[in-house]
């Protein structure tokens, strides 16, 4: 029987690094930021272990001309020992340690990795420390690749570390102008010590956010609440601020601003950037805002969501679930609190995301409580909202699920009922849900059912119907005898909503617009139909001209064929020849009108 043998695990350091190096961040920038945040906790460790009095303070400074950017902090400093311990050892870190021992929420790091994203923008790394807790020793560390290091004694400085970074040609850019600036402002904005950059007297972190100043109240804390959203929001000026407050489940705090840009129902102009434990971790973490939250921007910070290894993104794990419900709930409550107290803000809250709020409202009970009646839907007579709708149609809420200028709305204009427009964005089940909520019912029009509601069936004796059939029908319409408001509105054309589909799918076109999956499925259910009536002609048998074309049969076809052809016409010219209804001809239904309407003068 063979020995067991117990080997160590080989790792090929270079490709370890050039995986952790190049390949963890997203941005080289990102070295800035864990730079930074590395000085901030070895200011943090120096508090915790030492009694020495002294001013904390960050400072960043950039040399054009040698192509350098340090980072200097006056924190514990390093060790020989803890130099090759934790800096020159990937994954180890003495922040965690120091964590453990205390459960600091002052603590930044955690996994000791940070190190690494230097050598993305670095042709070289120098690092000169001197420990608080061996003030006469310095130490000079030096690496090109993070994989061979040097380390010698150097003159001991002011306890604390500078990191200077050579930087590669391609990432010199980030030392001119204002970029560097911007960069820290972004990434400190919410850091509790001070970071300066160059010989700028004003820390770039020197305003504090609005949530952690208590001497701001009423019109002022509003001005600053605006004032810092600004800051995050990129593309838009944010149009109303609302609060995010701690709470005994989730310490979750920040701003979140309605948008002022005009959105649609598919509109996401979302980002939430989040910090944790002060320093920015994740610059676009919609997936924390409601996936209806189309218009909405955020600034948030939190000590307990969970990093992942890049510090790009959060974990999905239990408390994020709670942060994103925390959220949620702040949201809602700050729109409703805008309602109440800022009317102007809300009215143009309204104005400029009235579509996409129609959906906003499908997905949350409350949000349907506090837009219900606020929201607007477009129809026949323009937008007004859904109480008015279903005032004017007597607890009805009429739908047309065809494009504009069709039958739909034709009848409903001469009747002075509102219709609206189905096909658009959130309105049919917006409606459908109102009228759950505050009673009534919703007529889809083109439908069955809907078709129903608007034109009563009436019996018709069959030698009346076949005379009216052979006097007004054309090729793929089928007459119902019916009785509907107004009576002198004779004839309505309805067309088949199915065998519109039908022809559709069964078009050459419809392979080019349609995936095969879906085009099938479509087959499936057309295949059953036979596509031969394209259109109910409805025929009022109230109406005065019906009754009286009834009364013509003892005339003979020909005496009423005139007044047949201007029915015909009317027909054509009403339905909307750009539904397709009965492949209706505006060209040939204009001629008839006019020849007949030239012969009856004659």
């Amino acid at each position: 029987m063979s020995e067991i043998e117990f080997r160590t695990t080989q790792v090929d350091l270079s490709g370890l690094m050039t995986v952790l190096g190049d390949h963890l961040y997203s941005t080289p920038t990102v070295a800035l930021r864990e730079l930074v945040q590395n000085a901030h906790d070895a200011i943090t460790r120096r508090r915790m272990e030492s009694e020495a009095v002294f001013d904390p303070r960050i400072l960043v400074r950039a040399d054009r001309d040698r192509g350098t950017l340090s980072i200097l902090d006056n924190g514990a400093g390093l060790t020989r020992d803890e130099v090759i311990a934790f800096l020159a050892t990937v994954g180890a870190g003495y922040t965690r340690t120091l964590r453990q021992k205390t459960a600091s929420d002052d603590l930044i790091g955690y996994f000791g990795l940070g190190f690494l994203s230097a050598f993305v923008v670095s042709e070289r790394i120098e690092v000169r420390t001197t420990s608080y807790q061996s003030p006469h020793e310095g130490w000079l560390y030096r690496s090109r690749d993070g994989e061979r290091y040097s380390l010698e004694p150097c003159e001991p400085g002011p306890v604390g570390s500078v990191v200077e970074l050579t930087l590669k040609e391609r990432f010199r850019p980030l030392l001119e102008g204002d970029e560097l600036r911007a960069l820290l402002e972004r990434y400190c904005a919410l850091l509790s010590l001070p970071v300066f950059l160059g010989q700028d007297p004003v820390a770039v972190n020197a305003v504090a956010p609005p949530w952690r100043d208590e001497s701001l109240a009423g019109t002022a804390l509003t001005a600053a609440r605006k004032a810092f959203a600004a800051r995050f929001e990129r593309r838009f000026e944010p149009l109303c601020v609302m609060a995010i407050e701690p709470t005994a489940e989730c310490d979750v705090r920040g701003l979140l601003w309605v948008q002022d840009a005009r959105t649609y129902g598919t509109s996401d102009n979302r980002n939430l950037a989040v910090f944790v434990r002060g320093m920015l971790l994740d610059d676009d973490a919609r997936e924390l805002l409601p996936s209806w939250a189309g218009f909405v921007g955020g600034v948030i910070e939190s000590s307990t969501l969970t990093p992942t290894a890049s510090r790009e993104d959060l974990q999905r794990d239990d408390r994020w679930k709670a942060a994103h419900a925390h959220i949620v709930r702040a949201l809602i409550e700050g729109l409703a609190k805008v309602a109440s107290s800022e009317p102007e803000s809300w009215r143009r809250v309204l104005l400029r995301h009235n579509e996409a709020l129609l959906g906003c409202a499908l997905c949350d009970e409350r949000l349907m409580d506090l837009l219900a009646n606020e929201l607007t839907v477009p129809t026949s007579e323009g937008d007004l909202t859904a109480r008015v709708v279903f005032r004017r149609g007597d607890s009805k809420a009429y739908v047309s699920l065809g494009t504009r200028g069709g039958f739909e709305e034709m009848l409903f204009r001469a009747l002075k009922t509102p219709i609206a427009a189905g096909t658009r964005y959130g309105v049919l089940p917006f409606l459908r849900a109102y009228a759950e909520r505050k009673g009534g019912a919703v007529v889809e029009l083109g439908t069955e059912e809907g078709n129903r509601h608007v034109f009563k069936s009436a019996p018709l004796p069959a030698d009346e119907r076949a005379w009216l059939e052979s006097l007004l029908l054309r090729p793929g319409q089928r007459l119902v005898a019916a009785r509907f408001a107004p009576e002198d509105l004779p004839l309505v054309l309805v067309p088949d909503r199915d065998a519109e589909l039908k022809a559709r799918i069964e078009s050459d076109e419809a392979d080019k617009r349609i995936g095969a999956a879906a085009l099938k499925l479509a087959r499936i259910y057309t295949k059953t139909l036979d596509g031969s009536v394209q259109a109910d002609l409805y025929v009022n048998v109230d109406s005065p001209a019906i009754r009286a074309l009834v009364a013509g049969r003892d005339r003979g076809a020909a005496a009423c064929e005139p007044a047949a052809r201007l029915l015909r016409s009317l027909v054509a010219l009403m339905a909307g020849w750009n539904e397709g209804s009965g492949k209706v001809d505006l060209q040939s239904a204009l001629s008839d009108f006019t020849q007949t309407a030239c012969a009856l003068l004659r």
